[in-house]
């Protein structure tokens, strides 16, 4: 188990009430097990810092797409505050060591277990709110969702596209999208792939990308609009012919 001091480190604050910080480590199970007078778990806590996540998300979201209807926005923001997430970001800080967890709990991995590392990031953005103020605890936030936000719209422009043109080959031709990587270029930690994409035989689309999947996501856009053009044309050539 880590100290507070190693914590505190890691966070890049000294908090002036350490009894908060404790309390945002401390889960229900060890106070069963070892009663502290004074002190209380995580939960309430929790509770603040929940909200407080969820505004900074949905603050974040607004300013920076201006262009995405509230659909999209309430997607994005569950994407960004969801379990899995917020887990996430407690792993990254290697939250679960500092954690004062009951015997029980600990023996069962709780320390790893995603309910308890997402309660336990949200008890520690209200220990923030209540001991630094609500500018400290955003930009804490922030150092977490920015760069999620950037992985989770990669993944959606990948899945979209790729999904989209499936679609649209299924529909025109019953058959499926393959993709190949067809070149690589550079030094291992800089790679460039080239990636094709081919239905029935026909490459109707190539990209480039740092990783095989932003290649794929170009190819596949690529190939897109070369079949929609292709779709839109045969239409007009149907009506022409009537």
């Amino acid at each position: 188990m880590g100290s507070i001091e190693q914590l505190q480190r890691a966070l890049g604050v000294e908090f002036r009430d350490q009894r908060l910080l404790l309390t945002a480590l401390t889960h229900r199970s060890f106070l069963n097990e070892v009663p502290e007078p004074g002190t209380g778990d995580n939960e309430r806590l929790e509770f603040l810092g929940d909200a407080l996540v969820d505004f900074v998300a949905a603050s974040y979201l607004y300013r920076t797409l201006p262009e995405a209807h509230e659909g999209d926005l309430t997607a994005l923001r569950s994407a960004l505050v969801c379990e899995r997430a917020l887990a996430s970001y407690a792993s990254q800080l290697d939250l679960g060591r500092y954690l004062r967890l009951g015997r029980g709990e600990a023996s069962g991995g709780g320390r790893f277990r995603s309910t308890i590392l997402c309660n336990a990031f949200e008890a520690l953005v209200g220990a923030l709110v209540l001991d630094q103020g609500i500018e400290v605890a955003e930009a804490f936030v922030m150092r977490f969702l920015a760069p999620e936000l950037v992985s989770v719209l990669d993944g959606r422009q990948i899945k979209d596209a790729k999904s989209m043109l499936q679609e649209l080959t299924q529909r025109m031709w019953q058959l499926t999208p393959e993709y190949r990587t067809v070149g690589e270029s550079g030094p291992d930690h800089d790679k460039l792939f080239v990636v094709a994409v081919s239905v029935g035989g026909d490459v109707w689309g190539t990209g480039e990308g740092h990783s095989k999947a932003s290649a794929a996501r170009q190819a596949a856009q690529q190939a897109l609009d070369s079949l929609r053009a292709k779709d839109a044309t045969d239409d007009a050539d149907t009506l022409e012919g009537r």
